[in-house]
């Protein structure tokens, strides 16, 4: 063998190597993905259990407002729907947007609901709806903390694939982009508050 045939099947050895270091960090961070989705999930389910719990109470107290009851059980279950499809493939990122979206119309109801709580005294004081509004409260919170680390793991996963030299191998086979998951947001919630006194 002459030193160009070394040198040769040096350099070979060690880009093959090397693409296939950079092939196994692309599927560790794009498991990681999967990973803080899975956690995203386990409290969305909560959350999508306690809902229809909250409803069933406010029900009692306000039954003119079925409207809102019945279109806060119709956008969980929008919700559920995506998140379900967002789970078989947590870095697919028009699913992760679908999610996101219902995830938004969801909450702006919440919010409605709430309104309509507070709109009703008695409603207001059932001792179930605070507790169930409490644990919802909690919910929210390991939810925005599980986003978190779900966005966090997004930007692991895409910087990897989109710096040189690894965006070679992530085109090579196929390594899309994720979605990080972002609130849905209108200009109205944006804006400060303002504060008349």
């Amino acid at each position: 063998m002459s030193a160009v045939q070394i040198v040769t099947w040096f350099v070979l050895v060690t880009l093959a190597l090397w693409m296939l270091a950079a092939y196994n960090r692309l599927v560790r961070n794009r498991n990681e993905i999967a990973n803080a989705f899975a956690q995203i999930d386990v409290q969305l389910k909560r959350r999508y259990d306690l809902i229809p719990n909250l409803v069933d109470v406010a029900r009692k107290y306000v039954q003119h407002e079925r409207d809102t009851l019945e279109a806060v059980i119709a956008a969980r279950n929008g919700a559920k729907s995506a998140s379900d499809a967002a789970r078989a493939k947590p870095a697919d990122a028009s699913r992760i947007g679908a999610l996101a979206g219902a995830e938004g119309a969801l909450a702006g109801l919440m919010k409605q609901l709430a309104v309509v709580v507070e709109a009703y005294p008695e409603l207001k004081a059932d001792a179930t709806l605070r507790e169930l509004s409490e644990e919802l409260g909690h919910t929210e919170n390991r939810i925005a903390f599980a986003r978190q680390a779900f966005n966090d793991s997004v930007l692991d996963y895409n910087n990897a694939a989109q710096q040189v030299p690894t965006n070679v191998v992530a085109g090579l086979f196929g390594f899309k982009p994720a979605a990080m998951l972002e609130a849905t947001v209108t200009e109205a919630e944006r804006s400060a508050v303002r504060v008349a006194l």
